[in-house]
């Protein structure tokens, strides 16, 4: 008889190398209910960036995850799904998860970040992403394929909805930072095509920003969140995405935490998955 455990969420550890920092990250890979013993079964597949923050509250930054697992459990209705958390860089995060170089904001000429974002993205797309299909049961096409970030994260998740979207067929973007390079962001988006079919949930706060943020940018932190996520929705439309593939939600007093995050993470989850088909 098998381990009963078999018929339970199951959370695997992996370390994949990075070909261009010649270091390993850690990737964590979260199994569905049965996935042991239903094995003639494939499943869609969430990408999740901020990985430390994904799963547990005791490791992640803030001290409350994004409750993957109870969110899971507690909302039987979504259908079943692999998440991966990857982590993310720590103290190079932000040139991670950043396209372009900063250039729009109050610090000192000599202290430079971001612009590594393409780097990472091929490295999800090149090496995670093909790790995880050849040893999980997947549906690796696109529309069985989502990611989801938030801050930082959302604005990894923004480029790549565009720049792979070939390979990502549903985004979650909450509380996106594109105020940190909204001028080279704002032109990419324009001029590259995008996917009609995509499904996009974009969250944010009207309490959004912090001390971290101020050092950064000038002006209203609260209304630059704001206007990030509405010019994005916006941006989206014009692209021609459809209407009722877009859900914008704009929450009244909710803060730039996990705590808002994981509140939400259910209704993006089950928006995103309304077009999987088992």
């Amino acid at each position: 008889m098998k381990n009963s455990s078999y018929f339970y969420l199951k959370l695997e550890t992996h370390r994949l190398t990075m070909p261009y920092k010649n270091e390993k990250r850690r990737i964590r890979v979260l199994l569905p209910k049965d996935y042991q013993v239903e094995e003639d079964t494939h499943y869609p597949v969430v990408y999740m960036h901020d990985g430390q923050n994904v799963f547990y509250s005791s490791e992640a930054y803030s001290g409350h995850s994004w409750k993957v697992i109870p969110a899971i459990k507690r909302n039987p209705d979504l259908p079943k799904m692999i998440v991966v958390g990857i982590d993310n860089a720590e103290q190079d995060r932000i040139d991670e998860y950043t396209p372009w170089k900063i250039t729009e904001s109050p610090l000192p000429e000599d202290i430079a970040l971001g612009g590594g974002g393409a780097e990472f993205a091929e490295f999800v797309i090149d090496v995670v992403k093909p790790f995880i299909d050849q040893h999980y049961r997947t549906k690796p096409d696109k529309s069985h394929t989502a990611m989801i970030g938030s801050s930082l994260g959302g604005n990894i998740t923004a480029f790549m909805g565009i720049a792979c979207k070939d390979q990502i067929g549903a985004l979650g973007v909450f509380s996106l930072a594109n105020w940190i390079a909204s001028a080279p962001f704002d032109h990419y988006i324009t001029k590259e095509e995008l996917d009609p079919e995509q499904r996009v949930y974009i969250q944010v706060g009207t309490q959004e920003g912090d001390e971290t943020d101020r050092q950064l940018m000038y002006g209203n932190m609260k209304q630059a969140y704001i206007d990030c996520s509405l010019a994005y929705y916006r941006q989206l439309l014009q692209g021609g995405l459809p209407i009722d593939q877009l859900r914008l939600r704009i929450f009244a007093d909710e803060e730039h935490d996990e705590v808002a995050w994981a509140k939400h993470l259910p209704e993006c989850l089950r928006f995103l998955s309304e077009e999987w088909h088992s």
